[in-house]
């Protein structure tokens, strides 16, 4: 699953510091959550698709890690975050 370039720059807009700023780890774990909620709808329709519950499965581990180093670096950053993302509740 891949983000089209039109929801790409809307994402590094809202979550970077800039327009060419996709590498911040803010960035990274906003473009992170638009694939994991477009994956989960397609195996929404899709039940047996198990390389695709797999990859899921291996996504949200990496937010979770994501949102794990962003906590300990800076947690302003990363209330403000999970807040905008509707994560964690």
């Amino acid at each position: 699953m891949t983000i089209n370039l039109k929801n790409k720059q809307e994402l590094i807009k809202k979550f970077g510091k800039n327009e060419k700023d996709s590498g911040s780890i803010e960035v990274q774990i906003a473009m992170l959550s638009q694939k994991i909620s477009e994956l989960t709808e397609h195996l929404k329709q899709n039940a047996k698709d198990f390389q695709g519950k797999r990859g899921l499965l291996m996504m949200v581990g990496k937010r979770k890690r994501m949102l794990a180093y962003l906590k300990e670096a800076n947690l302003e950053k990363y209330r403000k975050l999970i807040k905008d993302l509707g994560l964690r509740g």
